[in-house]
């Protein structure tokens, strides 16, 4: 009965098929980046989110390739030849055309549909008893687009192209966005009756709209509130376009949440970034992959963390993580780089000018300023002076530093792994330890200085003679 609602299954097709020339790229259209995530994700996010049981992408060009990215979280037809947008949805005919229930088409390069927006088109669908739904927008400027006619019911009459509209017509601002809602069994049937008798010869989805029409169906219109959502991505400007919209969401959504910008325009987070209440983001700062930052935090500025994760209240200015994990109360920077496999404890110091790479280290532990700790294993409550180094590496095999609880390493040390420092040792600055040091063990590992009494002058004349000999 019209205006009730009853569970049904729900699908998604989503067009990945076209080439996207435009974009004049090797990368495939729909696999660009949205705030770094492939705009099919985001696509995908949004009729998942809706609750749709089934999802068919409709591949083509590029098949591998997203096929490899999305995995085996959907379904795939492939439209080998590309003859328009009715023929990419006949393609998913031998998977889903036996069902009843409702079924969502839209297209891959629709990055900013929204979940709520793809929600409110099917349970308008379902309430008002629709063969199909349009979803539209109104632009203040609808060049272009095809224009929605509606009745004195406000149901659809027709839909116009831009080139075929009356002058009243082109005054129209609602328009067809390219995605739908249609009774999954009445999409397929009409498809058959869909030709490609005109100029492109190719098959249109927007033809099923008009014989849904013509055998007596309800067509109903569903207006979007925010006209960015109905932005298809076909060239860098409009990816550019859709990076900014999206970037200020995401901006939004963590504002909302309790999230300090000191400077929002200015502050990069992709989408799957997660941010605790009372964090500060300074300007500059990039938040990327699956980086979570916890609550209380000051991030930046001009900071890039990658996959990372930060404990409450921790600072990090003006430095690089990727694939690190810092507990709480940190304190990075500035100018630090946290490589992969870098995982900081509870209180601990990374000052300026220190990489770190593969390495764990304890609580209360410091690395101030100037030094490189790699392929380490450091204890609690550590300083290791300034310019000190692990050597790791012998041009074939990368070897283990362990360094324990209340060590302290002297200022320009070299550490020559593999090598293992004990509880409470002391490394004397200047040092360079080749073997293991005890516990509570003082380690000197220099030459003895020798002073050469007025031998100072004799080098100075020595070199300036060197000199004026290279000069004649």
């Amino acid at each position: 009965m019209k205006g009730a609602i009853h569970p049904m299954k729900k699908m998604a097709i989503v067009l990945a098929a076209g080439q996207g020339k435009r974009m004049k790229s090797k990368l495939y259209k729909v696999l660009h980046s949205v705030c770094g995530k492939p705009m099919v994700s985001h696509v995908l996010d949004a009729v998942r989110g809706a609750s749709c049981e089934r999802t068919v992408v409709i591949v083509g060009h590029g098949a591998e390739a997203v096929q490899s990215t999305l995995g085996d979280s959907v379904e795939y037809a492939l439209q080998a030849v590309q003859l328009g947008t009715g023929h990419a949805v006949m393609q998913a005919e031998s998977l889903i055309a036996d069902e009843d229930g409702v079924t969502v088409v839209i297209c891959g390069d629709t990055p900013l549909v929204r979940k709520e927006t793809v929600e409110a088109m099917i349970e308008l669908h379902v309430a008002q008893g629709a063969a199909a739904t349009i979803l539209t927008a109104e632009l203040a400027d609808p060049t272009g687009y095809g224009r929605i006619v509606r009745g004195a019911d406000n149901g659809v009459l027709r839909i116009v192209e831009h080139k075929d509209c009356t002058m009243a017509e082109s005054a129209i601002k609602e328009i067809n966005t390219g995605t739908y809602c249609f009774d999954n069994r009445k999409l397929f049937q009409a498809l058959k009756q869909v030709t490609n008798s005109n100029a492109q010869g190719e098959y249109y989805l927007t033809d099923v709209i008009g014989i849904l029409q013509l055998e007596g169906n309800g067509i109903v219109a569903c207006l979007v509130e925010d006209s960015s959502e109905a932005i298809g991505v076909n060239d860098r400007i409009a990816l550019g376009e859709a990076e900014r919209l999206m970037r200020l969401r995401i901006n939004t959504g963590h504002q909302v949440n309790g999230v300090t910008f000191i400077d929002a325009a200015h502050t990069y987070v992709e989408a799957n970034v997660t941010i605790g209440s009372d964090t500060i983001l300074y300007p500059g700062t990039v938040l990327r992959g699956q980086t979570s930052i916890g609550a209380d935090c000051i991030i930046g500025p001009s900071t890039e963390l990658t996959d990372t994760i930060v404990g409450d209240g921790s600072t990090i200015r003006q430095s690089v993580a990727e694939g690190a994990e810092l507990e709480e109360e940190c304190n990075v920077g500035p100018f630090a780089y946290l490589r992969p496999g870098t995982k900081l404890g509870r209180h601990v110091k990374i000052g300026d000018f220190v990489e770190i790479k593969n390495t764990v280290i304890g609580e209360h532990s410091k690395v101030p300023h100037l030094s490189y700790v790699g392929d380490a294993l450091v204890g609690a409550h550590v300083n290791i002076g300034c310019g000190a180094i692990t050597a790791n590496y012998d041009g074939y095999n990368k070897s283990k530093t362990e360094i324990g609880d209340h060590v302290f390493v002297g200022s320009n040390s070299n550490l020559i792994a593999p090598v293992k420092i004990g509880n409470g040792a002391y490394i004397v600055a200047g040092s360079t330890i080749t073997h293991n040091v005890p516990d509570n063990d003082v380690a000197i590992a220099r030459e003895r200085q020798v002073n050469k009494p007025g031998y100072a002058e004799k080098l100075r004349a020595r070199a300036k003679a060197k000199k004026e000999k290279e000069t004649e």
